[in-house]
């Protein structure tokens, strides 16, 4: 079996993080070769600040709250996941846009999973049942997943992959958002596994074969 150096990932998440916890559960039982190294989060009472505990990852929360300041905020998250060595930041459930800092700081290593088929249903305020009502009302037969880097604006990075579902004819934005939220877990695995393996270029992540 060839073993793999493990990059370091830094999560940032806002809500429940069951896509965080999907990657954790992958890293623990060794389908990704990779550590989870830090967690932050812009809400102090957020499911992924307890899972990341429970867990004992280290775990932040960093938000206006305690940093009103934009610029100080941004400075502090891209402190905290350098000096956590993270490699690969990963968005799950991060309601926030990040500042520039950390985006020059980890150019073409942010990546988020959104739960449309994007270019369409993206862009600010587009989250959750939002998005799922929007693919309703637009009349689509099929959404999905894509994951994608991140750059300065909402859900315009490059799209890295993306995964199809059928829209059914009796599908509420509730019932879409429990099947697309199913597909994402094992999705967002799937795809950080073809980074890591080198089937999906990144620059900057490249997993040493030894």
């Amino acid at each position: 079996m060839v073993e793999m150096n493990k990059i370091n990932i830094g999560f940032l998440a806002s809500c429940r993080g069951t896509n965080m916890q999907a990657i954790i559960d992958a890293c623990k039982n060794g389908s990704l070769p990779a550590e989870p190294a830090v967690v932050i989060s812009n809400n102090g009472s957020s499911g992924a600040l307890d899972r990341a505990k429970s867990e004992t990852i280290p775990a932040y929360h960093l938000s206006n709250k305690n940093y009103p300041d934009a610029e100080q905020l941004d400075q502090v998250i891209s402190d905290t996941l350098q000096e956590h060595a993270v490699d690969l930041v990963l968005l799950a459930g991060y309601m926030k846009m990040l500042g520039p800092i950390t985006l020059r700081l980890f150019k073409g290593r942010i990546i988020n999973i959104h739960p449309s088929l994007l270019p369409k249903h993206g862009g600010r305020g587009m989250y959750g049942k939002h998005v799922h009502a929007a693919v309703l009302a637009a009349g689509d037969t099929e959404t999905g997943v894509t994951v994608h880097l991140v750059d300065g604006k909402y859900d315009t990075g490059t799209i890295l992959a993306q995964h199809k579902i059928s829209v059914k004819k009796d599908d509420s934005a509730e019932s879409l958002a429990e099947r697309v939220l199913s597909v994402e877990h094992e999705f967002y695995v799937e795809t950080l596994d073809k980074i890591l393996s080198g089937e999906i270029k990144i620059k900057g992540i490249a997993v040493t074969q030894t």
